[in-house]
């Protein structure tokens, strides 16, 4: 195993196991990290979407990742977050696809990906089936999401 996976590894061995001060040291300074829920955040945001992901779950998200591959730039794995919805309390299991950008040993660049819509119909039932595949659908899941998190941030 490389430096960059053992990185990855990390993390998700961290996320796992609900700790968010190791998550955060595997990032660098810099980390920008996109995903289709919280869009772009950037440095300290990113450290504490996890960290407010992790207390809103009260223990109960399950981190599973598997096909961690890196070489000395890039690096990507497979994870799934198995928890239940906060404002509908439905059970989401939600497959990502992570990429990964490194610099000075640390994840610099951080991108998520999944099915928004897939997504959509676990978190909503019938409202995301009918609705979560639409922009405008997406882009109100996005504001709430980052309302959120600046509240999250405000409290700290």
């Amino acid at each position: 195993m490389n430096p960059n996976e053992a990185l990855i590894t990390k993390f998700y061995t961290a996320f796992a196991n609900a700790d968010a001060k190791t998550m955060s040291e595997c990032y660098h300074p810099k980390v920008h990290f996109i995903d289709p829920a919280f869009g772009l955040l950037k440095e300290e945001q990113v450290s504490k979407m996890w960290e407010m992901l992790l207390l809103k779950s009260k223990g109960k998200l399950k981190i599973e990742f598997s096909n961690v591959k890196a070489d000395d730039s890039t690096g990507s794995a497979n994870w799934t977050a198995t928890y239940n919805f906060s404002k509908t309390n439905r059970e989401v299991i939600n497959k990502i696809s992570a990429e990964f950008i490194f610099q000075d040993g640390l994840i610099i660049k951080h991108t998520d990906n999944f099915d928004v819509w897939k997504w959509s119909k676990q978190a909503f039932g019938l409202t995301g089936y009918l609705l979560g595949w639409t922009g405008f659908f997406q882009k109100k899941v996005q504001a709430q999401a980052l309302s959120a998190l600046r509240q999250f941030q405000k409290s700290k």
